[in-house]
């Protein structure tokens, strides 16, 4: 397999494990019956969900830095950290 379908590969499996944390917190939320501990587990998937997206697109950069110009690297980062400062509640 080449590089590329690694990074891909290692892409969706962090998204596979991600989506998965987000049912089992689902669960976890109905099973505990509380809001306190729903609004907690909440709260850690916000702590998850950043760390996801940074990790994913840090893969993708990677697969993508030796075929961008400098200029083009430049934007899709400074995209990457926009995403992240609108998403800062």
């Amino acid at each position: 397999m080449n590089n590329a379908l690694w990074l891909v590969a290692g892409m969706a499996l962090m998204r596979l494990i991600s989506g998965s944390l987000e049912l089992l917190a689902a669960v976890l939320m109905v099973h505990q019956r509380s809001l306190e501990r729903a609004l907690l587990i909440n709260g850690l998937l916000g702590l998850v969900g950043p760390i996801i997206l940074i990790l994913v697109n840090a893969l993708g950069i990677t697969g993508l830095a030796a075929r961008l110009s400098p200029h083009k690297m430049a934007l899709l980062v400074t995209g990457v950290v926009c995403i992240l400062l609108g998403t800062r509640s």
